[in-house]
């Protein structure tokens, strides 16, 4: 099986809840989107117009001379494969900013709101070395920018808030450059670790820590049926692939209704309803 990650999957979505980005890498299934971190989106395109076109010294002065040439494009790896792993991957996504380096190099920058701390932008590296990754091997038409020399984070953390006039608020706050080193090799084990955990059984739910899986379990197996002009809610468990474990779909085949396995054609697990 190939499977497609997007670099930004592999940071609070893997952290988060193995079970949940099984499902959403494997079997298409995200979990809801929370439509606060959407000012979070905002910023960051204000930031990505505004220093477009611009010298990397104005972005930071610990950058090497050059110009931010790319903004918000899409990248996509050439198929990657691992020792021991049946199943390969592409990395498909898209960066904030890349500059061309006066050295004909380029640096790959995400740009992040908030206080900077080792354990994100640790995080955070899975992302800029996915882009890197795909850059320098890109897929057939995909863009190529290569060698990426530079990776780094910039923290934008608000701690000032103004009214230049009677209609306008500014917010203010300092950016911090923090620079992200190179380990491929590194990389490349964690992205192989991640291959393996979308090969092997579906991990069990993170009751503890997951808030969508906590939900999941208060609200399993309530379906509503209409009757006349009232709902009334009736308990139906939905089962797990008996092979994989997957989560499974009502079909119909030529002798009636069944269960399916979500992940079919890769598993042909059934159950009776």
């Amino acid at each position: 099986m190939n499977y497609r990650l997007n670099p930004s999957d592999l940071t609070f979505v893997y952290d988060g809840c193995k079970h949940c980005f099984v499902l959403r890498v494997k079997h298409g299934i995200s979990q809801p989107s929370i439509p606060l971190p959407g000012i979070f989106t905002i910023i960051a395109s204000l930031q990505k117009d505004y220093y477009s076109d611009k010298r990397t010294e104005l972005v930071s002065p610990q950058l090497p001379p050059g110009i931010v040439k790319y903004g918000e494009k899409r990248v996509c790896s050439r198929e990657l494969s691992f020792p021991d792993c049946s199943s390969t991957c592409v990395i498909s996504g898209r960066f904030d900013i890349v500059a061309e380096l006066d050295d004909k190099t380029y640096a790959v920058m995400d740009f992040k709101t908030g206080n900077s701390n080792d354990e994100k932008s640790a995080m955070y590296a899975r992302q800029l070395h996915a882009y890197a990754i795909a850059l320098e091997r890109p897929a057939p038409n995909a863009l190529e920018l290569s060698p990426v020399s530079k990776m780094g984070l910039l923290y934008f953390a608000p701690d000032q808030c103004g009214r230049p006039d009677a209609s306008r608020q500014v917010l203010a706050g300092p950016m911090t450059w923090i620079e992200i080193a190179r380990d491929d090799a590194r990389f490349m084990d964690f992205l192989q670790g991640v291959i393996r955990l979308l090969d092997g059984p579906l991990p069990p739910p993170d009751r503890e820590n997951c808030d969508w899986c906590k939900y999941r379990d208060r609200t399993a197996g309530f379906v509503t049926e209409q009757s006349g002009t009232t709902s009334q809610p009736k308990t139906a468990m939905l089962p797990t692939c008996p092979q994989c474990q997957a989560p499974m779909r009502r079909r119909t085949g030529k002798r009636g209704e069944f269960w399916g396995c979500s992940n079919f054609p890769n598993c042909r697990g059934t159950r009776e309803i």
